[in-house]
C-alpha cells in the first residue's frame, strides 16, 4: 500500500461536507487536547509519536479498516512515518500535508450571498482557528474586514475576482491572531482604517474608523456603516453592509458572546459589552444576517460551510443575549471565561506594530485554538 498527503483544503471540504474521517493524532496527549482538527463525523485517536517508534502493531485494533485515515502531527515528518508503518500493514492512509502549523493558516473563501447592486461578499474561513474574515466586492472594488496575516489569500482571490482592493478595516485590535490588515493596505495602496479608542498605541497611521463616517465601494454605493459597539474590546466597532449584514467582530458570535477580559479590563468592559448587546444591537433590524470574526464550534457552519445567522434568531436561542439580570450577566462574563490565547499580548503588541516578530514567531504564537468567546 502507498500512502498519500491530504491538504488542508481537502479536509476543510470533508468538514463542509460532514464526511467520515478517521484521524489519528501522533502529537503528546496535552497538544490533542488543547486543539485537534474538529469534523462532525470525524472519529479521533489520539496516541504519541514516541510511542510508536517500535511499531503499530499495539495500535491497529484501533484503526477502522473501513474508513478513511488521517494521520496528523504538528509539522508532517511524523506522521508520514507513522502513515508509512501502517501501509506496511495494509492499510489505505493519508498524512496531513505540513501537519498542525499549515492546518492552522488554512482559509477558505465561501460565498455568503448578494449585495444589492450585483456585488457579492465572501466569507473567509480559517477553519482550523475559527476566525472569519470578509471580503465584500461591488462593481470591482473591495474592502475587506478583519483579514489574517495569510495576506496572499485576500490579495490572489481580488485579483480572480477582478476587482481593486480600496478598504481594509480590523473591526478592533485582534487578541487572537495577528492582523494583514496593515501589510494589505501598504501593498495595494488601500486605506486601514482602525477604531481609535484601540488605536491609541498603535505606533503606524490608520484612518478613524467611527460612527457617521460611512465608506463607499463600487460606483453603485455599497455603503459600510460602522456601528461603535464596545465590549470585546473598548473600540470595537461592527458594520451594517447594504442594510442586510451585521459584521459584529468579536461581540457576537452564533452561539456566543465575545469575552471583554483581553486587555485585563473584564469588570470594566462588562458594561459596555451588556450595552452592545442589549441596547445597540437591539435597535438593529432582527432580518439583518450576523456576521462574527470567529465561530466556536463546527456546528456552528452552515451547509455550504459559512457561518451566519439572523440578529432575530440569536435574540431568540443565543444564551449571553438572555440573561435579564444584569449582575447574572457581570458573573456569566467574568467567571465562565477559557483560557486566554496563547501568546495574547505579543499578538497585541504587533498589531499595535510594537513589534515585528518574524514569520516562523508569528506562527508559533498563533497555534492553537480560537478563545474569544465567554463559554
Amino acid at each position: 500500500m502507498s500512502i498519500t498527503a491530504m491538504t488542508s483544503k481537502e479536509v476543510t471540504l470533508k468538514i463542509f461536507n460532514r464526511e467520515k474521517l478517521f484521524i489519528l493524532d501522533v502529537r503528546n496527549e496535552g497538544d490533542f487536547q488543547d486543539w485537534k482538527i474538529e469534523g462532525e463525523n470525524f472519529t479521533h485517536l489520539n496516541v504519541p509519536y514516541f510511542d510508536l517508534l517500535d511499531g503499530v502493531e499495539g495500535i491497529l485494533d484501533q484503526i477502522p479498516g473501513d474508513e478513511e485515515i488521517l494521520v496528523v502531527c504538528a509539522k508532517e515528518g511524523s506522521s508520514i512515518f507513522v502513515a508509512e508503518m501502517l501501509s506496511e500493514k495494509g492499510l489505505n492512509v493519508s498524512y496531513l500535508q505540513g501537519g498542525m502549523k499549515t492546518w492552522s493558516e488554512h482559509l477558505e473563501p465561501v460565498k455568503v450571498g448578494d449585495l444589492q447592486d450585483g456585488g457579492e461578499i465572501y466569507q473567509f474561513v480559517r477553519i482550523g482557528k475559527g476566525c472569519l474574515s470578509y471580503m465584500a466586492i461591488s462593481n470591482g472594488e473591495a474592502a475587506i474586514i478583519d483579514s489574517t496575516r495569510m495576506t496572499e489569500v485576500y490579495t490572489d482571490f481580488a485579483k480572480k475576482m477582478g476587482a481593486t482592493i480600496k478598504h481594509v478595516f480590523d473591526t478592533h485590535l485582534h487578541a487572537d491572531h495577528i492582523s494583514g490588515g496593515r501589510t494589505i493596505a501598504e501593498q495595494t495602496g488601500a486605506t486601514y482604517w482602525l477604531p481609535p479608542k484601540d488605536a491609541e498605541e498603535v505606533t503606524f497611521s490608520y484612518s478613524r474608523l467611527e460612527e457617521g463616517n460611512d465608506v463607499w465601494i463600487g460606483h453603485t454605493k455599497i455603503a459600510i456603516q460602522p456601528v461603535y459597539s464596545p465590549g470585546h474590546t473598548i473600540g470595537s466597532t461592527s458594520f451594517v453592509i447594504d442594510d442586510r449584514y451585521l459584521l459584529t467582530g468579536d461581540i457576537l458570535f452564533i452561539d456566543s458572546i465575545g469575552r471583554p477580559d483581553l486587555a485585563g479590563k473584564a469588570e470594566d468592559w462588562v458594561v459596555d459589552l451588556r450595552e452592545t448587546l442589549y441596547k445597540r444591537y437591539q435597535e438593529l433590524s432582527d432580518e439583518l444576517i450576523v456576521l462574527p470574526a470567529h465561530f466556536m464550534i463546527v456546528e456552528e457552519l452552515n451547509e455550504n460551510g459559512s457561518v451566519s445567522e439572523k440578529l432575530g434568531a440569536l435574540y431568540a436561542r443565543n444564551h449571553g443575549l438572555n440573561i435579564e439580570n444584569e449582575a447574572d450577566f457581570r458573573k456569566a462574563v467574568t467567571e465562565n471565561l477559557p483560557p486566554q490565547p496563547n501568546a495574547y499580548e505579543e499578538i497585541r503588541e504587533t498589531n499595535m506594530g510594537k513589534i515585528n516578530p518574524d514569520i516562523e514567531k508569528q506562527r508559533e504564537m498563533e497555534i492553537g485554538p480560537n478563545r474569544c468567546a465567554v463559554r
